[in-house]
């Protein structure tokens, strides 16, 4: 078998295309969990709910208690 390749290959307008867990990291923010909070959390809408409510709270709470 011969490995050499036809002159007539252009190789210098591929795109190189990623493979694995940096993949998706083009088209969307994706942030791994470790394993004691994905069990609690098993989909992307309960952890935004989640991180919501802690948001309002925080959010409350710098208006009831202003830092000096």
């Amino acid at each position: 078998m011969n490995d050499e390749l036809r002159p007539e290959y252009d190789l210098t307008n591929l795109k190189v295309r990623r493979v694995g867990i940096g993949r998706k990291m083009l088209q969307e923010n994706e942030i791994r969990l470790d394993m004691d909070v994905a069990r609690v959390f098993r989909d992307s809408e309960s952890v935004n709910e989640a991180l919501r409510t802690l948001i309002r709270i925080t959010d409350q709470h710098r208006k009831e208690f202003p830092s000096k």
